[in-house]
């Protein structure tokens, strides 16, 4: 621990490449089939990590739940997206103990995994993402019929799930 109180994870802790991609695709498969299964996008990314960075799943699912469909389907920042700020916060107060600390690096990761997902899918906002309005009966079915939740959303969680295996160690 140095004299801000930030604390290195173990050596041991960092995974070889070949197991952390294999971790990743798990994390992804976790989170695809949370999402499948009912959970918002938002609670699909970051209760998948949470046997990983050990924290309490229940309480992640009640965190994420109004941040689904671009933030209680207002459809500004996608949940995937928000998911994934979690995670990263998660992550750095678990490594840091002094919060200026937590919150720079934070803020740091979340300004790389935005640019990064924006370099992919062009915005962050789930609006232009699905290209129709969630909040409508019409803009719903369309989306429904037109499979926007497997080829958009699913998409957007394993993009998600990748950017963050790119910028942290576990």
């Amino acid at each position: 621990m140095n004299q801000r109180g930030n604390t290195e994870l173990p050596r041991e802790n960092l995974l070889p490449l070949k197991q952390k991609k294999d971790m990743i695709k798990h994390i992804e498969e976790k989170a695809i089939g949370s999402f499948k299964s009912g959970l918002n996008c938002a609670q699909a990314v970051l209760t998948a990590y949470s046997e990983e960075m050990n924290f309490d799943k229940k309480l992640a699912l009640s965190i994420a739940c109004g941040f689904g469909g671009g933030m209680g389907r207002l459809q500004e920042t996608c949940g995937a997206v928000t998911g994934s700020y979690m995670v990263l916060g998660v992550y750095n107060c678990k490594k840091f103990t002094d919060n200026q600390d937590r919150k720079e690096k934070t803020y740091e990761m979340i300004q790389q995994f935005s640019k990064k997902f924006k370099q992919i899918n062009g915005t962050t906002d789930c609006l232009a993402l699905l290209k129709c309005d969630l909040k409508t009966e019409e803009g719903h079915r369309y989306a429904k019929d037109n499979n926007l939740f497997e080829t958009v959303c699913e998409k957007c969680i394993s993009d998600s799930i990748s950017i963050i295996g790119d910028l942290i160690k576990i």
